[in-house]
């Protein structure tokens, strides 16, 4: 079974964060909410407390399959402020898979991890994607890294990920089944 982990924390975009959650727990990937936050609880940034799974620093790492960051101006803040989350983002980055939403790719580009490739962000962080080739689509996929345009994009790049953790069958059911 795939295992994917999602870093919350406070002031993510909610939606963001827990569609993803629901719709890679729907197609059977492990999917671990854990906090940035040195707490299980997180506020989010329309002021919705979420309880996470773990905190972050106790996560299993080795045996996840990718790291996820969802967005949110304030959320992207805490994320790229962790250092934990920084360098996950870098290990993951070498040989498993990475993903970010919305502000959230701003951190990968931060860390060079977007540097001449293709990459989305919402259309606020274009100018902080440093060396990434924006593509202004929903959700860009260049490698092992998956990129988001914003909360519009949310399910397309749940699916998106799904299809890569669990198969594009199974993404394709999913999508059916929450009338998509």
């Amino acid at each position: 079974m795939k295992k994917a982990i999602v870093f919350f924390a406070d002031g993510m975009e909610e939606c963001e964060g827990l569609i993803t959650v629901d719709i890679l727990r729907r197609t059977g990937v492990e999917t671990v909410m854990a906090s940035v936050m040195g707490r299980p609880t997180v506020t989010t940034s329309h002021n919705i407390t979420v309880l996470t799974d773990v905190l972050a620093e106790d996560a299993d790492y080795e045996s996840a399959d990718i790291v996820i960051l969802p967005g949110g101006r304030i959320g992207t803040d805490h994320l790229r402020a962790n250092e934990l989350v920084r360098q996950k983002c870098l290990e993951f980055a070498k040989e498993k898979r990475v993903a970010a939403i919305c502000a959230a790719p701003s951190v990968l580009a931060e860390l060079g991890l977007l540097e001449g490739k293709k990459a989305t962000c919402h259309p606020d962080f274009e100018g902080k994607m440093y060396g990434a080739v924006l593509t202004k689509e929903s959700v860009t996929v260049d490698g092992n890294i998956t990129t988001g345009q914003g909360l519009g994009a949310t399910f397309a790049f749940a699916l998106s990920l799904a299809a890569d953790l669990a198969g594009k069958e199974t993404a394709e059911k999913i999508a059916r089944a929450i009338c998509l």
